[in-house]
């Protein structure tokens, strides 16, 4: 059946993780709901003439995923990075560095929204469902005995970790001032080996790094 199908399906490989929470490509999902079901749809639910409905000053999207004759539907509040809701009115406030900025409900947070919730809307098919669920693999396939940490990550030494610790000092002070989306990928690739060895030595600063580079993005200059 199509939700046994979907809900054996490991998905870990095309989830990334924000703010404590992990998040499944919405490509990704619909490429994989297409191959159970080319008939496969989803719908954006309007209320007048707005993709979301207004909930006391803020935004909830409605999505209706339909395939193999069955229609379930999701809604979503549309959130910010730190996954608070947006208010329609808007707010002032300061970021990191001290920058005045403002936070208001447009069409990229609101299509964001959208598709974060046509995925959501795949797990109730079966998709990445134990994601929502807190597991860490699909139903059927088994577990294998947790590994120490140490034998996760490489053993490190003090000079490489300090040498390490400047180079991930170095990439976030990068972002201290705005790019170009293309000069942040520039630079990711330009400095990748360094970033891999982060990711491999010290995981925990490479998820900062990552973290606010997806942050500079989002706020990339034209």
């Amino acid at each position: 059946m199509l939700e046994h199908q979907l809900l054996t399906l490991n998905v870990n490989e095309h989830t990334e993780k924000k703010n404590g929470l992990t998040y499944l490509s919405w490509a990704w999902a619909w490429q994989e709901a297409l191959k159970q079901d080319p008939t496969a749809t989803f719908h954006v639910q309007t209320f007048g003439d707005k993709p979301y409905m207004e909930v006391n000053g803020t935004a909830m999207v409605w999505v209706t995923v339909t395939m193999s004759g069955r229609s379930r539907t999701c809604f979503l509040p549309v959130m910010n990075s730190q996954n608070a809701p947006i208010s329609a009115a808007g707010r002032t406030y300061k970021d990191k560095y001290g920058n005045e900025k403002v936070e208001k409900l447009d069409s990229f947070n609101v299509n964001t929204a959208i598709m974060r919730c046509m995925t959501k809307c795949l797990s109730l098919f079966g998709l990445g469902l134990y994601i929502y669920a807190g597991e860490d693999l699909p139903e059927d396939e088994p577990k294998k005995e947790e590994k120490k940490v140490e034998e996760k990550v490489s053993k490190i030494s003090e000079q490489e970790k300090n040498d390490l610790v400047l180079s991930g000092d170095a990439l976030l002070q990068y972002l201290e001032v705005e790019h170009t989306a293309e000069d942040l990928k520039s630079y990711w690739k330009a400095n990748q080996a360094v970033i891999d060895k982060i990711k491999v030595k010290l995981p925990d600063l490479y998820e900062i790094i990552v973290r606010h580079f997806k942050e500079a993005k989002e706020k990339a200059i034209a």
